[in-house]
């Protein structure tokens, strides 16, 4: 595949929403404007602009907050869906979040996205591997890594909203951000942990990490 060439090319990752029947707290509703505005701190620090390529899935919370700031910015977005478009709206926007007295209105945000014209959206089939679970999810991760790096020219630059903390399940924030790792990319995290801690009344923690992690 030919790969357009873009001046910076940046993947992001993110946690969704909290689900209703998560356990443990991580991205209650409340903190989403928080969330938005660490995203769009990350991006001004980074100095991303019109000339850069964003890269991510489109879930409600980190993805689609990425996608809108992005956006607002001029510049253009690939959104990559693990499967056909109306199950990755099920699984991964339109499910049922933590009780909150915040409106669920990833719905409407993931149409307008998906309508906006310097929007690519790329539905994948299962014919690079298993099209079920927590596999589709992993398998897309690295689809987009290696858009990622065809787009910069061998360059690899990953933003993640994330917890920090490290999970064997495949296809999350920890599975992107030990990928990128791997391949020797660039790492910039935001810290969700003090945005709950602090109930949306503080930007996260912001980590600029090593390529080779740590």
């Amino acid at each position: 595949m030919t790969h357009e060439r873009h001046n910076r090319t940046v993947v992001f990752s993110g946690h969704m929403i909290d689900a209703e029947d998560r356990s443990r707290r991580r991205f209650p509703p409340e903190i989403e404007p928080a969330a938005a505005l660490a995203i769009d701190a990350m991006l001004n620090r980074l100095g991303i602009g019109a000339d850069t390529l964003g890269i991510t899935e489109g879930a409600c919370g980190g993805d689609l907050l990425f996608t809108e700031a992005m956006l607002a910015r001029g510049a253009p977005v690939e959104l990559y869906l693990p499967f056909a478009r109306q199950r990755f709206l099920r699984t991964s926007v339109d499910y049922r979040k933590a009780l909150s007295a915040v409106p669920d209105r990833w719905s409407q945000r993931f149409f307008r996205v998906l309508a906006h014209p310097s929007v690519r959206c790329v539905e994948m089939d299962a014919a690079g591997g298993p099209d079920t679970g927590a596999e589709a999810y992993a398998r897309c991760n690295l689809r987009m890594i290696e858009e990622a790096i065809g787009h910069g020219g061998g360059d690899l630059e990953l933003i993640c909203l994330w917890d920090g903390i490290d999970s064997d399940a495949a296809g999350g924030t920890a599975h992107m951000v030990e990928a990128v790792r791997h391949r020797g990319g660039r790492i910039h995290w935001i810290d969700i942990r003090p945005l709950l801690d602090a109930a949306g009344d503080a930007p996260g923690r912001v980590h600029h990490a090593t390529p080779t992690g740590g």
